[in-house]
């Protein structure tokens, strides 16, 4: 009996318009097991009755190796219909939204042979249904998307349905969930196919194009400016980056208007009217970074370069659901987007450039580029008058070095602020720890020649970058997250899939949907 059906657009989809998108999977809350089904995976806790269905009780699984613990997953074959997964759920009384997700990707890995699989939920969560329902749904796209669009032969099974069996009382709520975790996963994995895809396949121009396409289909403004533009608008950090490509940059800007909702505005202190908050993002999106005339080594780091225009993505991605998701805040984005090269033309140490406003930057690093197109886009994003902006980067190896592949930096000069981003943190377990913004250091990035360099010192490098990026936001509040560590996950790790992981995406889209104004926003 199927209770209600919610059909998805993001598993296996590619954003990209050269490449044909997959298949289209759909997920179903029912009440009972439906035909069709070639795998039903069963989540079972540490303690605790274990479901009826299953056919063992907890010492033969016991004595098969199964614990419950969480992450755990055990094949129960079957004479004839699906094939049983019992999956672990780990201790019963300390369940979060956070572990249903992890057993739920725990399950697509384990189900990743089946295309129409289906999920019994029993009583072993006491969580929101509508929460339920989400984390489900985000467990089992992220976990089961791979980006194979450039291979000719793949053993990928894509998926095809998703049933959630749960008692019908609680189904409609349940599927409400559904559909906010289908829109967070879709955005996550367009994320993932843009970090994924080749600079050769995937240059600034082509990223503004696949801008205007999603744009087009998910309720976003999009207004795209070539160099031309760019030379006009004092963009010098973007300029110089890009001098030394036969690839043009773009400028990417993002609007999403919110829409009308009760009690969703703020008090406008000069007219005392309601006006809608007004959140800007910021994205770093260096195409492929060379490092250029500070050529970085060839190595591993090297070769994922193609991801250094991540923190584009995840914007870019978030965009994407906030008009599907009645996000209450206004949102504007900027994408600067370039590749870093090494040729006769190409920026050089010792170089000056001019920020858009009028500050000036001395060259010390060419593969400080980052804080060089993000100072122009900051500035930017500050003439719009945000009450606040947010901006995502892979910014800095210190970052990575001082928080591993797990964790992201966030840093900020509004407490509050950096507040709401630890928060939505929390609730999409992409996990980000704060780093003062320690003035200190700020002498570091003296020039003799220029307003500042573009490089501070030995120590404390996420830090000094974080301390360059303040210096273009003025008064607005204002939280940096530098995703340098987490932008790729080098093996499947639950929801993280090998390769481009998204992060960031479904953090901003969270933040943004629950934004709340720090301070007055910029005159």
């Amino acid at each position: 009996m199927a209770l209600g059906t919610y059909k998805l657009i993001a598993s296996d989809f590619s954003p990209i318009p050269s490449q044909a998108p997959g298949a289209t999977p759909g997920i179903r809350v029912v009440g009972e097991v439906s035909a069709g089904l070639e795998a039903i995976g069963f989540l079972v806790g540490t303690s605790g009755d274990v479901p009826d269905e299953i056919g063992l009780d907890r010492e033969a699984l016991e004595r098969s190796g199964f614990d419950g613990k969480a992450g755990a997953s055990l094949a129960l074959p079957q004479l004839q219909g699906p094939q049983f997964i019992v999956v672990g759920a780990g201790d019963p009384d300390g369940q979060t939204p956070a572990s249903l997700r992890d057993a739920a990707a725990a399950f697509a890995r384990a189900a990743h042979k089946y295309a129409q699989i289906g999920i019994h939920l029993g009583d072993t969560f006491d969580l929101d249904p509508a929460v339920v329902g989400q984390m489900i749904s985000e467990g089992v796209l992220l976990a089961r998307y791979r980006y194979v669009t450039l291979k000719t032969e793949t053993k990928h099974v894509p998926l095809v349905s998703l049933d959630i069996m749960v008692a019908p009382i609680v189904a409609d709520e349940v599927l409400s969930g559904v559909h906010r975790g289908e829109v967070f996963a879709r955005a996550a994995c367009i994320a993932r196919d843009l970090a994924n895809t080749p600079p050769s396949h995937l240059t600034a121009t082509d990223f503004g194009e696949v801008a205007g396409e999603l744009g087009a289909e998910y309720g976003i403004g999009v207004e795209l400016f070539d160099k031309q533009q760019i030379i006009e608008m004092g963009c010098g950090g973007l300029l110089g980056v890009n001098a030394g490509s036969i690839e043009e940059p773009r400028i990417i800007k993002l609007t999403y208007t919110a829409k009308p909702t009760d009690g969703g505005e703020v008090a406008d202190a000069a007219a005392g009217a309601p006006r809608t908050p007004h959140l800007a993002f910021v994205g770093k999106g260096i195409m492929y970074d060379s490092g250029g005339i500070s050529l970085k080594p060839s190595d591993p780091m090297h070769f994922l370069m193609k991801m250094d225009m991540a923190g584009a993505a995840a914007v870019l991605g978030a965009m994407t659901a906030l008009e599907t998701l009645g996000c209450p805040a206004a949102v504007t984005a900027f994408l600067m987007c370039t590749d870093n090269m090494p040729s006769g033309s190409a920026m050089k140490l010792g170089d000056v450039l001019t920020i858009r406003g009028g500050k000036t930057v001395e060259v010390k690093n060419t593969d400080a580029e980052g804080r060089l197109v993000m100072s122009d886009a900051l500035v930017l994003a500050t003439e719009e008058s945000p009450d606040a902006i947010v901006d995502i980067a892979t910014l800095t190896g210190a970052a990575v070095a001082a928080l591993g592949t797990h964790t992201a930096a966030v840093l900020g000069n509004d407490q509050a602020l950096v507040d709401q981003a630890l928060a939505s943190s929390r609730a999409t377990d992409e996990s980000v720890w704060q780093l003062p913004l320690e003035h200190r250091y700020l002498s570091q990035l003296k020039s003799e020649v220029a307003d500042l360099s573009n490089l501070g010192g030995k120590y404390a490098g996420a830090t000094t970058a974080a301390l360059f990026l303040n210096e273009f936001v003025g008064d607005t509040a204002w939280a940096h997250l530098d995703i340098a560590g987490t932008m790729m996950a080098e093996a499947d790790d639950s929801w993280r899939t090998q390769g481009a992981t998204g992060f960031g995406t479904r953090l901003l889209i969270d933040f943004a949907l629950n934004f709340a104004p720090t301070r007055a926003a910029s005159e």
